[in-house]
């Protein structure tokens, strides 16, 4: 189990190269598959990004993810919010070699059929329920 706001930097989706602005890329990407925040704002400085905006808690969790999950990205800040703010029972899973969305419904709700939950609640992070990688962060919605 993982907190929200801790990411492996060496491991993500490479979104940017060098010479690229990394606050722009990730903010792009952010209002790209939007989760419900508004008024984006994205900084980054050695590792980290500090993220604003509004939305539902449940809008800034997946964008924390969605910045969280990018390769570079050690932590994520949430401009006015603490980790407690954000809290609201969701718990998080870092992906391990060899998980399966199936095994990892197993593991949280008892039943592996109940892994298209899994993959709703991640649909910004994970575009395909068959390709998640060791090291990405994803939501475990309580059911």
């Amino acid at each position: 189990m993982s907190g929200l706001f801790d990411f492996v930097k060496t491991i993500g989706h490479k979104l940017f190269g060098e010479g690229e602005d990394p606050a722009a890329k990730i903010k792009g990407m952010i209002e790209k598959d939007n989760p419900g925040l508004k008024e984006v704002a994205v900084a980054f400085k050695d590792g980290v990004v500090s993220l604003a905006g509004s939305g539902s808690t449940e809008a800034l969790q997946k964008a924390v993810l969605m910045a969280g999950n990018v390769m570079g990205v050690s932590e994520v800040k949430v401009d006015g919010k603490s980790a407690a703010a954000l809290d609201d029972g969701t718990q998080y899973y870092v992906i391990k070699s060899g998980d399966t969305l199936s095994a990892i419904a197993k593991q949280f709700y008892g039943d592996a059929n109940k892994y298209p939950v899994i993959f709703d609640a991640n649909r910004e992070v994970i575009k395909d329920a068959n390709l998640i990688f060791p090291g990405q962060k994803i939501r475990i919605p309580k059911t």
